[in-house]
């Protein structure tokens, strides 16, 4: 993970709403873009758009079966951001380029 992607997973987990579907989908181990909607504060207009950021920063995976579409978490995402964090917290911040 570069810096690029890092600021990628930075900005989309620094969204709330992007926030609250991540975490959900967390959670639930996977969700449908209707279960996703039907979650408090997030309206079908802007589901699509969310969870396209979130892709697009590498934090979920989405699959097709059928008509829905289901999200599931990219673990290897988060665990290479979190183990980059850390050596930038250690004052290594050379370290976290590939």
């Amino acid at each position: 993970m570069d810096r690029r992607q890092m600021e990628r997973v930075s900005k989309a987990l620094g969204d709330e709403t992007r926030l609250t579907i991540f975490a959900a989908i967390a959670e639930r181990g996977q969700m449908n873009c209707g279960e996703i909607v039907s979650l408090q504060g997030v309206t079908p207009a802007t589901v699509s758009h969310h969870l396209k950021a979130l892709a697009q920063a590498g934090l979920i995976e989405c699959r097709r079966e059928g008509q829905f579409v289901f999200s599931k978490i990219a673990p290897g995402t988060i665990e290479e951001y979190t183990r980059l964090l850390r050596l930038i917290a250690r004052g290594e911040p050379g370290r976290n380029r590939r």
